[in-house]
C-alpha cells in the first residue's frame, strides 16, 4: 500500500487559448489527475488580472484543484504543466493535514520540555 498525501495545484491558463481551449485544458488536467490520483475539488477562479506581464499578457484564467496522490505524481504533473502550451504558470503544494500539524506541534513542545541538559541540571541540583 502506497502512502498518499493531500496536494493543491493552481494553474494560470493563457487567455489566448479562447473559451473552448481553456475548458479543454481544464478537462485534460482533471482527467490526468483522476487517472493518477483522487480528485477532491475543482475551483475555477476565472479570468484575473496578473500582477505582472507574462509572455506579454496581462490576464490569465486561474484554476485551483485539490487532490490526493502518491508522492511521485506531483513531479509528473509539474513536468506536464511545463510542456503544455497555454499554461503560463503553475504551482503544486503539499498540504499538511490538521492532525499531522497538531502531532508535530505536540512533539516539539515535548522536546522543549524534556531537554537532556535540563534533566541533568535538575538531577545535579538534588
Amino acid at each position: 500500500m502506497a502512502i498518499t498525501a493531500n496536494y493543491e495545484t493552481v494553474m494560470v491558463i493563457s487567455m489566448k487559448q479562447g473559451e473552448e481551449g481553456i475548458q479543454a485544458l481544464i478537462e485534460k488536467f482533471k482527467a490526468l489527475i483522476e487517472k493518477h490520483a483522487t480528485l477532491q475539488s475543482v475551483d475555477e477562479w476565472g479570468k484575473r488580472k496578473l500582477a505582472y506581464l507574462i509572455n506579454k499578457e496581462s490576464e490569465g484564467y486561474y484554476v485551483l484543484m485539490n487532490f490526493e496522490s502518491e508522492a511521485s505524481f506531483p513531479a509528473e504533473l509539474d513536468r506536464i504543466y511545463k510542456i503544455t502550451d497555454g499554461i503560463m504558470r503553475s504551482l503544486i503544494i503539499r498540504k499538511d493535514d490538521d492532525a499531522e500539524v497538531v502531532a508535530k506541534e505536540e512533539k516539539v513542545e515535548e522536546a522543549k520540555e524534556e531537554t537532556p541538559v535540563e534533566a541533568a541540571a535538575e538531577e545535579a541540583a538534588e
